[in-house]
């Protein structure tokens, strides 16, 4: 009787041990999943941040534009000079946002290089 209950619970701890090792590939997996997700949302909250910041930028420079040229009559350039210009600074600012031109501010630029040590 010892020798059945013996050999029942060693069956029973191979069973669960295998059981648990199915669930850590399982676990493992799903954490992969959640990063890739996390990842994901990152990317659209970026892609979301640039795109606003520069059709911001051009519908400023636009409305700009026209109140320059309304008060000042210079139908159309001014609305075009500022178009371009609103074009421009909203190409600056998804080219910093993305980091690919550094700031202007000189202690903006020496805290994004200490975080990005900090980082590593």
């Amino acid at each position: 009787m010892t020798d059945n209950r013996e050999e029942s619970l060693d069956e029973r701890r191979r069973r669960l041990t295998a059981e648990l090792a199915q669930r850590g590939i399982a676990d493992k997996a799903e954490e992969r999943d959640e990063i890739r997700a996390e990842e994901t949302r990152k990317g659209y909250g970026m892609a979301m941040k640039i795109s606003s910041e520069f059709i911001s930028a051009v519908i400023v420079g636009a409305i700009l534009g026209y109140l320059f040229d309304h008060f000042v009559g210079t139908s159309p350039w001014g609305m075009i000079i500022m178009l371009l210009l609103g074009f421009c600074a909203g190409v600056l600012n998804v080219l910093r946002t993305v980091g690919a031109v550094a700031t202007p501010n000189p202690v903006e630029r020496k805290m994004d290089l200490e975080n990005k040590g900090k980082d590593r």
